[in-house]
C-alpha cells in the first residue's frame, strides 16, 4: 500500500511484565468509505522490530457492492511488502508483470530492491457483490548489500503455507520458522512471521532464539506474567527472555520479528533506503516516469509535494 505521513501510533498500558519493552496501540486513520487503517510501526520510540519497518492493520470494513479497495499503481524501493488477509481479496499487480489475488491465508511477498510500482485493487468479481475486508501489510526493510537486488514476486496459498495445530491452538508460519515448522517463502535476511490463533484458556510460548520479538494482538486478549493486554495493540519483547501467552478469550495474533538490521534505515513516502541520497533519487525517478508501468493500469499515485 502506499504510505501517508501521519500522526504516531500511541503508548499504551505501562510496561508491567518485565520482559516487556514497548507497547503500542496503533493510531487509527480513515482513508474514506468507512476504510480504517491502524499503524502500530513505524513509532517515534521504535523504528523497526527485526526488518519490519511498517505494520498496517486495515478494516474490517464491509463494501457494499460496487464499491471496493483501489489503491493506484506507486513506487516502492528498498523493501519488500508482505500482504496476509483474514477475510476479502486483493487484486495484485505489478510492473514486473505479475498479477496475483491475495485470498485469506496467503502469504504474498513483493521484493522491491532497486525499484517496482504495483497497484491493490478489489478483484472484479468482489467489487460486484461486494465483500468484507480485514488485514494486514508490512514491509520488511532490506538488509545493507541486499537494498538494491532485482524486484522479484513470491506467492503461497493458504494450502501450501505449513500449519501446526492442537487442542485450542492454530499457528500458520507465514514467513521463517516457529513451533518447529518452516516457511518456503525464501529471504534475503532472518526473520519470522506467523498466525496464532488461541481458545479461551489455552498458553502458547513465544521463542526466545529471535534477537528481536513481538506479538501483535488483532483481536481477543491475552494475558502475559498475570498481565492483561487487548487488541489491538503491539507488545515489544526484550531479548531471551521466556515469554508465555494465554488467551484470556479466543485470540487471534501474530507473532513477528528476525534480527535486527545493521542501522536505522530513512523512510519517505514509499521508499525505505539506509542513504537519503538514494530516496532523493527514487523520488526524481518516480518525478519523470522512469520506473516501469503497471500493465493495463492507467492511473498512478502523484508524488507527495
Amino acid at each position: 500500500m502506499s504510505w501517508m505521513p501521519s500522526n504516531d501510533p500511541i503508548l499504551g498500558d505501562p510496561q508491567t511484565c518485565d520482559a516487556l519493552d514497548l507497547i503500542i496501540v496503533p493510531r487509527t486513520r480513515d482513508l474514506g468509505d468507512g476504510f480504517a487503517v491502524r499503524r502500530a510501526l513505524p513509532h517515534g520510540k521504535r523504528q523497526m522490530v527485526g526488518p519490519f519497518i511498517f505494520f498496517d492493520h486495515f478494516g474490517p470494513v464491509q463494501f457494499v457492492a460496487g464499491k471496493g479497495m483501489d489503491v493506484r499503481p506507486h513506487p516502492h524501493i528498498g523493501l519488500a511488502t508482505v500482504t496476509y488477509l483474514f477475510d476479502g481479496s486483493i487484486m495484485h499487480r505489478d510492473s514486473e508483470g505479475n498479477i496475483q489475488e491475495i485470498q485469506p491465508g496467503a502469504m504474498n511477498l513483493m521484493t522491491a530492491g532497486r525499484g517496482i510500482a504495483h497497484s491493490e485493487r478489489t478483484p472484479d468479481v468482489q467489487r460486484a457483490s461486494g465483500q468484507q475486508m480485514l488485514g494486514l501489510q508490512s514491509w520488511i526493510a532490506l538488509p545493507a548489500g541486499k537494498e538494491e537486488i532485482a524486484p522479484s514476486f513470491q506467492h503461497f496459498g493458504a494450502d501450501v503455507l505449513p500449519t501446526v495445530q492442537d487442542t485450542g491452538f492454530k499457528a500458520r508460519i507465514i514467513a521463517g520458522s516457529s513451533f518447529g515448522a518452516k516457511s518456503p517463502v525464501e529471504m534475503v535476511s532472518e526473520w519470522f512471521y506467523t498466525e496464532v490463533a488461541l481458545d479461551e484458556g489455552m498458553r502458547v510460548p513465544l521463542d526466545a532464539d529471535h534477537e528481536e520479538r513481538a506479538i501483535y494482538i488483532v483481536d481477543g486478549e491475552i494475558e502475559i506474567a498475570n498481565e492483561k493486554y487487548e487488541g489491538p495493540k503491539l507488545l515489544i519483547f526484550r531479548p531471551g527472555d521466556r515469554i508465555t501467552v494465554k488467551a484470556v478469550r479466543p485470540t487471534r495474533m501474530m507473532f513477528l520479528g528476525g534480527t535486527a538490521l545493521e542501522g536505522p534505515r530513512h523512510v519517505w513516502w514509499n521508499f525505505v533506503s539506509s542513504s537519503k541520497e538514494r530516496i532523493e533519487e527514487a523520488k526524481a525517478d518516480w518525478k519523470a516516469g522512469r520506473f516501469a508501468h503497471v500493465p493495463n493500469e492507467h492511473e498512478f499515485i502523484p508524488l507527495p509535494e
